[in-house]
């Protein structure tokens, strides 16, 4: 199974800066919608968070801004799980243009499941283990992607 594509939509003139660039705020929004997406697919939507009173909270996040999106461009997230254990998941997401091979963005996050009534960390339940592991399975030949823990620092100083 190659990445999943979790997300596509088309980049309009709200989300374009001064530069006719999309605005650096709206990359995340992309990042957003496409966790949105993999947590439906993992069983986690609107009617599961309702019923379970569980849902995924962002612990951490990278963005790395790898080349310029455009005004009306096309463009997908591919995500691949990285990791997860009973209450945490490690996902990379890469933005493209659709179809496309280059990587224009790139999003590293931590997300941990949550027992929305306390609110507190909460192992996943079976079925969505079930289906992280079969994703993780189906990936396990994906090689791991370059901007992958990276760390924001400047050189040191000579």
């Amino acid at each position: 199974m190659p990445t999943l594509t979790t997300y596509q939509t088309r980049i309009i003139p709200d989300w374009v800066d001064y530069n006719g660039h999309l605005r650096d705020a709206f990359y995340l929004l992309i990042f957003s919608y496409a966790t949105d997406a993999l947590m439906d697919r993992l069983g986690m939507d609107s009617n599961n968070r309702e019923a379970s009173g569980h849902s995924l909270f962002t612990l951490e996040l990278h963005l790395n801004y790898l080349h310029e999106v455009k005004l009306d461009a096309e463009v997908e997230v591919r995500t691949q799980i990285i990791a997860h254990d009973q209450k945490r998941l490690h996902l990379y997401h890469s933005l493209h243009l659709v179809g496309g091979d280059k990587a224009l963005a790139g999003n590293e996050q931590m997300l941990l499941h949550v027992d929305l009534a306390g609110p507190r960390s909460a192992p996943f339940s079976e079925a969505t283990l079930s289906k992280l592991q079969a994703i993780v399975d189906g990936q396990s030949d994906l090689p791991v992607p370059d901007y992958i823990g990276r760390v924001i620092a400047l050189p040191p100083q000579k």
